[in-house]
């Protein structure tokens, strides 16, 4: 239990800190369209000023989606065990994707402005697809161990 607790832990920091990463560079492609020019250095110091800063109401919502995610994947796995990739890379995906859907809905504005465009919700979705992914790998792991 507490290994997969650990796995899980390490899928959200993953989920969050590329999701973090695509937030921030979603922002920059905006400030790009105007016109400006953007370093490489600048693109770097934003993501990284992203990851470290985006805690307080980001981090929370990842880990919420993927509290919610993974255990459908994991009912569905548990009956169909070779589904292990795919679900658990897809409830990664989705979780990500209906979190944003669900905030737009509900309070009406995009809680994450690159989410304003498909191009920056599916990258949210890769996001999770990515933590869904590394949480069944490391659970895959730790069975078979």
């Amino acid at each position: 239990m507490v290994k997969t607790i650990g796995s899980f832990l390490l899928a959200v920091i993953t989920t969050y800190l590329l999701g973090a990463i695509f937030v921030s560079q979603g922002n920059i492609a905006a400030v790009v369209a105007l016109g400006f020019d953007i370093s490489f250095a600048q693109r770097l110091d934003a993501a990284v000023h992203d990851m470290l800063n985006m805690t307080d109401i980001y981090l929370p919502l990842v880990a919420i989606s993927l509290l919610l995610g993974l255990p459908v994947a994991y009912a569905i796995v548990r009956k169909r065990p070779h589904l292990g990739l795919i679900g658990y890379t897809l409830a990664g995906f989705v979780a990500l994707l209906a979190i944003h859907l669900i905030i737009k809905a509900v309070v009406g504005i995009s809680g994450v402005a690159p989410t304003r465009t498909l191009m920056g919700l599916l990258c949210q979705g890769i996001a999770g697809g990515v933590g869904g992914y590394l949480f069944y790998r490391l659970t895959t792991k730790l069975q078979n161990d």
